[in-house]
């Protein structure tokens, strides 16, 4: 599905192939946000402040939070999909992000699960309505679920605290509101969230933490054995949970499995890696 904003510039639906073995097994996963053009330098060491540094070797990688878990969420082996603005060159500014309008032509029976990185989140909340409209007509077991990104520290994003059945929260904005721990985190922001939701935090070396209905849970972090790139390992992270609570995982271990995989992929350039480390496990 394509609706063109303008002759350089369209949001764009792309399918991977669908594997499964019954009905709701195919249905894909849509990640909803920013992709953009990460170019990357590599240098010996991470340059002090007004130094020069040679440039070991460079590299032009596609990024943005939703289509980077878009890309973590296919190479563990799920159907999925990712919309966004895309433009008609290699590189591009100002692209528009979705629309409610846009959003509105995507045939929602294809999904299980929409993650939205939080962005423009009044046009986020409109779309997310636009969901639970269509969740009202379906038994439990049908319907979609939502979840939210909130990464950045800007008040118009913390109005999708209520909106999402599983609620990723960054330590960037914990500690913008004083808290000094994960745990701090969630229970100071768990009652902005719906009630049944799942509260989700990663704290870098620190691991994650979860607040839900069951409780508080947490997992350590795994480091490599050698950092390379960190760039991502958020995204990684919520590609991870996200796979594995759609596949019907507990909460500790959809946690343990991000954490995991979030590791992992500090160890290594890009994500290509995670497809023979993690896929279908």
């Amino acid at each position: 599905m394509f609706v063109c904003q303008s002759p350089a510039v369209c949001v764009s639906v792309c399918f991977s192939v669908c594997v499964g073995t019954n009905m709701e097994e195919q249905k894909k996963i849509l990640c909803v946000g920013l992709v953009c053009l990460d170019i990357i330098n590599v240098v010996d060491k991470y340059p002090e402040e007004d130094t020069d540094s040679r440039c070991l070797s460079q590299r032009w990688q596609r990024g943005g939070n939703a289509s980077n878990s878009c890309t973590v969420l296919s190479l563990l082996g799920a159907p999925c999909a990712f919309m966004g603005s895309l433009s008609t060159g290699p590189v591009a500014e100002n692209l528009p992000d979705v629309t409610a309008e846009d959003f509105s032509e995507v045939d929602l029976s294809q999904f299980r699960w929409i993650h939205w990185e939080g962005r423009n989140a009044d046009e986020q909340v409109k779309m997310i309505q636009q969901v639970a409209t269509y969740n009202s007509r379906l038994p439990q077991q049908q319907r979609i679920t939502v979840s939210v990104e909130i990464e950045k520290t800007r008040e118009l994003l913390y109005q999708l605290f209520p909106h999402g059945d599983v609620v990723f929260v960054s330590k960037d904005v914990a500690r913008h509101f004083g808290f000094q721990s994960a745990e701090a985190a969630l229970r100071g922001f768990y009652p902005q969230v719906r009630q049944g939701a799942v509260l989700i935090c990663a704290w870098a070396e620190k691991g994650a933490s979860a607040l839900g209905p069951d409780g508080f849970f947490h997992s350590d972090a795994f480091p490599p054995p050698s950092l390379v790139d960190t760039l991502g390992a958020g995204d990684t992270f919520n590609a991870a949970v996200i796979y594995r609570l759609s596949h019907g995982r507990t909460l500790q271990e959809a946690l343990t499995f991000g954490c995991r995989v979030a590791g992992a992929k500090c160890g290594f350039h890009g994500y290509d890696a995670i497809a023979e480390k993690f896929s279908n496990k």
